[in-house]
């Protein structure tokens, strides 16, 4: 993969302390660990804020890992672009659900190492349920989904536990309701579980 903001020399470094301080400074605290693995998807929740993105940043050098994210394709434009790009970004066309799918499982089919961030509401608003392109990315590439959270409540930043697909969905989701019943995000009122209807 392409280098960006979590790999490039001396700028990294720098970053690494710069966001330690923030979060410090803050009180903003982390739990848990990323899984020691080459590929895996996180599940990015809840998502209900601009801020989530500040504060995934500074998490991803907080916990010392190269993430990716997917964003819509038109807020990659000039000037912006190459910066979105240096941070990890890689743009989507949201019209194309099941082509979104089917690439990223062959970027993860392509690359010996790849972490990507994805946020199941898809938008800031609330919404009726999540989408489920993690699941199936997980499924179709043979990677586990790594359970992440941003707690606003008690400022709290980590992992939870590592799921590997079993094909039963259902199953799966309630595994994942169940454990963000108890996050809570900057606009609780805007953040969907995955099973609500």
């Amino acid at each position: 993969m392409r280098r960006t903001i979590f790999d490039t020399p001396v700028v990294t470094q720098v970053l690494y302390a710069v966001a330690w301080l923030i979060l410090r400074i803050i009180g903003w605290r982390t739990s848990g660990s990323p899984p020691d693995l080459p590929k895996f998807v996180i599940i990015g929740a809840p998502h209900t804020s601009n801020w989530d993105f500040v504060f995934c940043i500074l998490f991803a050098f907080a916990f010392r890992r190269k993430i990716f994210w997917m964003g819509k394709h038109s807020i990659f434009r000039f000037p912006f672009s190459p910066l979105f790009r240096w941070m990890g970004g890689i743009p989507i066309d949201r019209t194309k659900p099941h082509g979104v799918v089917a690439q990223t499982i062959e970027k993860f089919n392509n690359s010996e190492r790849l972490i990507l961030v994805l946020a199941p509401e898809g938008a800031r608003k609330r919404v009726t349920k999540w989408k489920t392109g993690f699941y199936h990315v997980a499924q179709g590439a043979g990677i586990p989904i790594s359970v992440a959270f941003l707690d606003y409540k008690r400022r709290l930043c980590g992992f939870g536990p590592l799921l590997t697909p079993t094909g039963d969905i259902d199953a799966d989701m309630r595994q994942i309701t169940d454990f963000y019943a108890t996050i809570t995000g900057r606009h609780p009122d805007k953040f969907t579980t995955p099973e609500e209807k």
